[in-house]
């Protein structure tokens, strides 16, 4: 399909374009975000909670785009001669974009490595349908209702990444099914104990000229507003840890709009973090993992396309809008941006 062909021009110009709103991003919340310490935090936590089901096991951090890389934390798993692995990404639901991105470049690693070719390993391409992430939630969300004077009268408002709508309709990404699924699942716990509040997802972190996923945090929030809605309770439900997106992005420029836009009670339920649930679960999960572990050159690789006249026309087509999208005026003005 065309769409891979242009996923990596697509991922770069996202990137380019993200970059200045994000150094302003982290001005505002300080300077830095505390993703790192918190995922380090978890990681620790997890180990610990295995520990006490009577699993010892060494728990590795890998990042994607930051310090520790996945290729820094694969080379200690090899240092230390790990003899089964599990990967458990830190999304809840599975996309081409997160998860999948990050098994690609474990797969692409692997199979280049004689020992690690062969080394045991189960990957958990998704958990929010587990019990333990869907009473976390539930249990956050019930908590912050609290905090309003009319619990009754908030509405629920799952604000989830985005991912460009391309990755859903050409490559069959699953993202946006299983956020659906996530949250009937987080509302029917809810409703379970007794809250039947109102509630809406929306997509936030929208970028550049390619169409995401809608509806949009932004535009929804002016809706409600317009709508005669006074209490709301966001609820960010693609992240697991406090970051840029939840610090900056949320409390303070959706907030904001929601403010301007008539809605007068505003809170936000905290990330997982290291709840103890949450954590527990995590632990159970990789557990649970343990006995499908395989060598991870068995697991299916992308299809090739190996017929020359479909790989001729990506080239051509592909490379028209990567010319394109490069030499549009914001990409130009985020060029000029980041090397000034």
């Amino acid at each position: 399909m065309m769409f891979r062909f242009l996923q990596r021009p697509l991922a770069q110009l996202i990137s380019m374009l993200r970059a200045s709103k994000s150094k302003e991003g982290y001005a505002s919340i300080g300077g830095g975000s505390p993703l790192r310490k918190i995922t380090n935090d978890q990681a620790n936590a997890i180990k610990l909670a295995l520990q006490a089901k009577n699993k010892n096991a060494s728990v590795y951090v890998g990042m994607r785009y930051w310090y520790p890389f996945t290729e820094e934390a694969i080379q200690q798993i090899k240092r230390d001669k790990v003899t089964k692995l599990v990967v458990l990404p830190l999304y809840p639901q599975f996309s081409i974009s997160t998860t999948g991105s990050s098994l690609r470049v474990l797969q692409d690693i692997f199979r280049k490595d004689a020992y690690l070719s062969r080394l045991p390993c189960a990957i958990i391409r998704s958990w929010y349908q587990r019990e333990g992430y869907v009473k976390s939630m539930a249990d956050l969300i019930e908590q912050e209702l609290q905090s309003f004077s009319l619990p009754d009268e908030v509405m629920i408002f799952f604000s989830a990444h985005g991912v460009p709508v391309s990755y859903v309709d050409e490559a069959g990404d699953p993202y946006k099914d299983q956020m659906e699924d996530c949250i009937f699942l987080i509302m029917k716990e809810l409703k379970a104990r007794g809250i039947n509040n109102r509630h809406t997802l929306a997509f936030q972190s929208r970028v550049g000229p390619v169409q995401w996923l809608k509806p949009y945090t932004d535009e929804v929030l002016v809706e409600l507003g317009r709508k005669g809605v006074k209490s709301l309770l966001a609820v960010p439900v693609s992240f697991v840890s406090e970051h840029i997106e939840t610090l900056e992005e949320i409390d303070m420029e959706y907030k904001e709009l929601a403010l301007k836009s008539g809605i007068e009670n505003w809170g936000r339920v905290p990330a997982l973090n290291c709840s103890s649930p949450f954590i527990n679960d995590l632990a159970d999960a990789v557990i649970e993992a343990l006995p499908s572990a395989s060598a991870i050159s068995t697991i299916a690789s992308e299809e090739v396309d190996n017929d020359p006249f479909n790989y001729l026309k990506k080239l051509f087509f592909g490379s028209l809008l990567a010319i394109f999208l490069l030499l549009s005026p914001r990409m130009i003005s985020a060029f000029r941006n980041k090397l000034l």
